[in-house]
């Protein structure tokens, strides 16, 4: 069952869309624009690969790619997307804050490069996939 990958694909998303309209509404007068764009990016991301997980919970569900480690995929995208987005997200106001979240600047790359794993493992998946 697909349960976990849903259950994290729908929270995901619901964090997503609430913090672009915090992102349009409450941090745009705040911020710089190139700070906005920064959020907005780790925004979209993090919608996207909500998808992502919604649609493997879906593969999972249907027994489809029998042989992927749908744990690893988990994993990778949940860590992923909280690594990358998540430090975005700090990083993007860090001017608003007490704390200075510029440490954090090494940890995106980390989160994306666990999104592009994800996705490279997915992709020998279905490239090994039975033609039926």
């Amino acid at each position: 069952m697909g349960r976990r990958f849903f259950i994290a694909g729908f929270t995901y998303g619901l964090f997503g869309v609430i913090l672009g309209a915090f992102a349009t509404h409450g941090l745009k007068p705040l911020l710089s624009n190139e700070a906005l764009i920064s959020f907005e990016t780790g925004v979209r991301y993090q919608i996207y690969h909500s998808f992502l997980l919604i649609l493997i919970g879906v593969f999972k569900s249907a027994g489809m790619f029998p042989k992927l480690n749908f744990n690893l995929i988990f994993y990778l995208l949940a860590i992923g997307v909280f690594l990358f987005s998540g430090s975005i997200y700090l990083l993007a106001t860090n001017g608003l804050t007490a704390v200075n979240f510029h440490y954090l600047g090494p940890v995106t790359p980390v989160g994306g490069s666990l999104l592009i794993l994800c996705w490279m493992l997915l992709g020998v998946a279905a490239i090994k996939l039975k033609k039926k």
